[in-house]
């Protein structure tokens, strides 16, 4: 708790240097200083810090460590808008596409035929038969095809607006999950349909068939992982707080992976469920299709934005995370494996040993090993709608644009890291960038910056500085900026990648003077206390005079548990209260000044410096007069000499009166007491009498209101004999309290 005890402070001429000097030049890191306009630091050393920023050919460990990542060339690029579905092909991957409702083959060496052209615009469903032939789903109002190299034809029309995924059976059979009426087809050998599930959830928004022969059913709506017995019987094994079950994979040892996400960047649009928001699509002005569908992938909102924006299959107001990765053991049992709070999964594929996840809304690429997500690539497309395998390992089909990569299976050659915007608050110069990683013999890490005043690179940024090496790299080329923004080129030899673990970067804010907000005198008496000062147990009264200083004054003994403040009256004190900030954060120190109002007498100290943002003094030391303050604000505790800057500012005059009213005359008219009151300077507050010792009683105003420093008041005599005291008790505004024997007047 923070105590008050009553203190004497010597007064003393303050001397200082004064006024802004250029501002330093960029330092080497040394360790920074406490307080605002030291040497401070820009540090980045946390995969979450790292993932901030643009990684080309980078990749991005769970220690948050930066290294290149294995290589992915360019399959083919598909010249189509949009990438909605892939599959593996004999030949290659087969993959559906929108607007134009195309199904194309990628062939390994990147050539690209097209296998059909379907009526509907979106094919948001592809499959490969066991015979060979591909199988196409497409929306909206759409219909299943089967495509064999010299014909195609429709397999089923089912009557559904979407056709959200086709699993090909060994028995030849095909399974048909649908939208908006959630049903699960079966279409045999023969061609024989049959509803094998009518869920009462929306969509069946995916499939993916086990090892054992049982398949996993996830809807959008409600969220559920179903299961499928190889007799048709299906169960809910999990119901997600995310509406929507997007893709699923198998691990070893019977465990099952499952994405679930609640994201406005999802292809399925709940928002014509009750309590739904406007779709995606329509938010973003995508272009209806044919039969009034809409692509809601292209949607690619602000993650910041996702509280606010409810769309796509996150429902309003929703707050968990954007998508989170589900294990499902053999068991039954489920856990989360991870959450992501910003990126929306849209695929999952077990391969080389562990769980591949690819997202958007730009464009990664994860594995999650060693109990940790791993950023394996960041591609410049800006979702990742399907992982597929190959003999070398993954296949990412993408789309904003639509494209196939291929892992190689080496590092790259070359990576760069582009840093988020740091943002120094002030305008600074920078000094030194240090960083900590690995550079084997041969390998290259060079780093480059610039600097510039607007939040957003744009053309007033400098240019980038030309790219340096060596464990610390000067930036004191750079022109001062408030923010700036780094980058580093990782080299590969010899089949080795350097690495990057941190990085500091020093800089200096230009100093700034500090800003007094307020300044103002209170009331007279009126006195700043911690909320638990209790007056009779401390010491709170002036024991005597000091000998050595001026003013007496309330000296706080500080307390980190309690900084609260309430107000006190002490007679004969007055407090200046005043609010002040410092724009470079520095903390501040403050002097106190004072003199006659309109006088040409200089200032005069009101003692030590102060680091409070009050003042409690007796007022007593003064003479009745009228007085203004001067409170000056100094940041220099925190900057070398040269560089402290001050503020300053007068308060309004302040009235400091020690003298109670006067009786000016007294007389009686018709048994009524007329008493004539004057004050020097401040207006009457309180007139009341007694008679007899007994209660006080308000007197009467002969204005009607006791305002001003002159007042008449009338007091209503008692009967002859009857009283042999009569008191008056005045006050003015200040407080200032005397009371006058009017006895005599008695008739």
């Amino acid at each position: 708790m923070m105590e008050f005890k009553l203190a004497t402070h010597r007064t003393l001429a303050l001397a200082l240097a004064l006024g802004a000097l250029a501002p330093l030049a960029p330092e080497s890191p040394r360790p920074a200083e406490a307080g605002g306009s030291g040497v401070r630091f820009f540090e980045l050393d946390s995969q979450q810090q790292f993932l901030a920023g643009t990684l080309e050919g980078i990749a991005l460990d769970p220690l948050g460590t930066l290294s290149l990542a294995d290589r992915a060339e360019r399959v083919a690029e598909l010249g189509e808008p949009f990438l909605l579905s892939a599959a593996a092909h004999p030949e290659g991957w087969v993959v559906g596409t929108g607007n134009d409702g195309k199904v194309l083959l990628v062939g390994r060496d990147g050539t690209i035929s097209t296998l059909f052209e379907a009526p509907e615009p979106e094919v948001f469903a592809v499959a490969v038969a066991p015979d060979g032939s591909v199988l196409a789903g497409t929306s909206p109002d759409g219909k299943v095809y089967r495509i064999r190299k010299d014909s195609s034809s429709v397999l089923f029309d089912p009557q559904q607006k979407y056709i959200w995924a086709l699993l090909a059976r060994p028995d030849d059979a095909v399974l048909v999950a649908t939208g908006t009426d959630g049903k699960l087809f079966r279409i045999s050998k023969s061609g024989d349909v049959e509803t094998i599930f009518d869920s009462e959830d929306t969509h069946l928004r995916s499939l993916k068939a086990l090892s054992g022969g049982d398949v996993l059913i996830g809807t959008a709506g409600e969220g559920l992982v179903l299961r499928m017995g190889e007799r048709g019987d299906v169960r809910t094994i999990y119901d997600a707080a995310q509406p929507e079950v997007v893709a699923f994979a198998e691990g070893p040892g019977g465990i099952c992976y499952v994405a679930v996400l609640a994201s406005e960047a999802s292809q399925v649009d709940l928002s014509a469920r009750p309590g739904g928001a406007q779709s995606a699509a329509a938010s973003s002005g995508a272009q209806p299709s044919a039969g009034g569908g809409q692509v809601t992938v292209t949607v690619t909102p602000d993650p910041a934005q996702a509280a606010t924006t409810a769309a796509g299959t996150r429902p309003p107001g929703f707050q968990g995370p954007r998508s989170e990765i589900l294990s499902i053991g053999a068991d039954g049992s489920v856990s989360t494996v991870w959450s992501f709070d910003a990126e929306t999964v849209y695929s999952l594929s077990w391969q080389v040993g562990r769980l591949w996840v690819g997202t958007g809304l730009d464009g990664k690429v994860f594995s999650f090993r060693d109990g940790h997500m791993v950023l394996e690539k960041d591609l410049t497309e800006r979702q990742v709608i399907a992982i597929l395998s190959d003999r070398d390992g993954p296949v990412y089909a993408t789309t904003n644009a639509a494209a196939v990569f291929r892992a190689v299976g080496e590092p790259e050659r070359e990576g760069t890291f582009m840093s988020p915007v740091l943002d120094a608050s002030q305008t600074s110069g920078f000094g030194t960038l240090s960083w900590v990683g690995s550079q084997p013999k041969g390998t290259v890490a060079g780093f480059s910056a610039r600097t510039g005043m607007s939040a957003h690179p744009d053309r007033t940024w400098s240019d980038w500085s030309a790219e340096q090496t060596g464990s610390q790299v000067s930036l004191s080329q750079l022109p001062m900026g408030r923010y700036l923004q780094w980058r580093a080129r990782l080299e590969s030899g010899n089949g080795e990648s350097p690495t990057l673990s941190r990085v500091a970067i020093s800089y200096r804010q230009r100093n700034l003077p500090p800003r007094i907000k307020k300044l103002e005198v209170l009331p007279p008496g009126e006195v700043i206390v911690p909320p638990g000062f209790v007056p009779g147990s401390q010491t709170f009264e002036p024991s005597r005079p000091d000998r050595d200083g001026f003013f007496s004054t309330l000296e706080s003994v500080k307390s980190d548990r309690d900084r609260q403040r309430k107000t006190l009256h002490k007679q004969g004190f007055r407090t200046i209260s005043w609010e002040a900030e410092d724009p470079n954060g520095d903390d501040l120190e403050y002097a106190l000044f004072f003199r006659r109002d309109r006088s040409e007498m200089s200032w005069l100290s009101m003692g030590e410096p102060i680091d409070e943002d009050f003042f409690s003094f007796d007022a007593t030391a003064l003479p009745d007069g009228v007085y203004r303050f001067k409170l000056e604000a100094y940041d220099r505790d925190e900057n070398a000499g040269e560089t402290a800057l001050r503020s300053e500012r007068d308060s309004e005059p302040a009235y400091i009166d020690h003298t109670p009213p006067t009786v000016v005359r007294t007389r009686v008219d018709s048994g009524v007491l007329l008493v004539d009151l004057n004050d020097v300077m401040s207006p009457l507050a309180e007139a009341q009498f007694s008679v007899d010792a007994r209660e006080w009683i308000p007197a009467q105003v002969e204005d009607g209101l006791l305002d001003s420093v002159n007042e008449t008041l009338s007091i209503k005599l008692p009967k002859p004999g009857e009283s042999q005291l009569l008191l008056l008790r005045a006050a003015d505004r200040a407080f200032n309290v005397v009371t006058f024997d009017l006895s005599s007047q008695l008739p």
